[in-house]
Parts: structure tokens; sequence; C-alpha cells
């Protein structure tokens, strides 16, 4: 494997005994990154061991996506990976539209008002349900902040200049 991977999924258990794995999504592709044929990557979270795989089927269950990989077909092969991460290789990624981008283009970017004023950057990406939220920080000794991204606050987002310009609703930024 080469290049850089990034997160689609995280594996949180095994589903029936046929080799199946639950995965909670981390990618607003899943449609794509579990389809039949799809070339991932298993990542240890603590270790680092990679391993690639290739979906062999998937299907959707009360908000996780059940996933055989080809080669397992037993719960037996499957157990250890409990814990995981899912990844795919960069040259895996789609071609997005113009207006959109990937988590990884968002953490790191710079946030700032209408007037320019800092507000801080992007260090996390949160997924609480209708909308993603990004979390700010403010710098050393601040407590970050929460930004929902939604259309009346997010104005601008310039990926290729790590920079976002947003219009703060009122009380969403307590000084």
């Amino acid at each position: 494997m080469s290049g850089k991977l990034y997160l689609v999924g995280l594996i949180v258990n095994t589903h029936g005994i046929r080799g199946e794995l639950k995965i909670l999504s981390r990618t607003d592709f899943p449609e794509l990154r579990f389809a039949k044929g799809s070339k991932l990557v298993f990542v240890h979270p603590e270790t680092g061991a990679q391993v690639p795989v290739t979906v062999d089927g998937a299907r959707q269950q009360k908000g996780l996506y059940l996933v055989r990989f080809n080669g397992w077909d037993n719960i037996n092969q499957v157990e250890r990976f409990k814990g995981w991460q899912v990844k795919v290789e960069e040259q895996y990624l789609a071609e997005l539209d113009e207006g959109e981008y990937y988590v990884h283009q968002i953490v790191g970017c710079r946030v700032t008002d209408r007037e320019g004023r800092h507000l801080g950057e992007v260090t996390e990406v949160l997924y609480p349900g209708a909308n993603h939220v990004w979390v700010i920080s403010r710098g050393k000794g601040k407590k970050p902040w929460l930004l929902p991204v939604i259309d009346e606050v997010v104005k601008d987002v310039d990926v290729a200049n790590k920079l976002i310009t947003i219009e703060p609703m009122e009380g969403l930024i307590d000084e």
C-alpha cells in the first residue's frame, strides 16, 4: 500500500457466524466505500498494523453497515478486527463536485468571520445527526467551541488556502 489512508469507518463488532463485520460509517459515501469490489484497509488503532481487504458485499442495518470481505466467511477469521479502523487509500478517493470537500481537507483550516477576524482552527469533525459539527480550537487556555455546518453559518470554504469564512449566529461564540 502506498500513499495516505483516510478513515471511512470503525469496526464495532461481528455479526452472525458467517464473517460479517458491523461497521460504523465515517464517510459521506458509504454506498461507494462498502460496494462490492471496493478496496479498503483495516488499521489497528494502536499498533498501526494494516490488512488490505476487498468488500464482497454489504447492507445497512440500524445505522451500521454489515460488511462481508473476500476470503473471510467465518466469525473466527474476523473477530480479531473488533475495534480496528477501516480506511481507504488516497488513490481510491472519488472526485468531488465543486463546493464539496473531504474531512481531511477541513481539519487544520483557519476559521474567520466576514470581517477577517481570526476565530480559531478546525481540529475535529463530529457526526451528531442532521449535520456535521466542526470543533474549533481557539488557542491555549481557551475552551474550544462547536460550529454547526449549515449554510446559515458557513459562508465559504477554501480548502486550497485552508480558510473557512463564517457568519456566526448570535450566541454561537462565547468570548
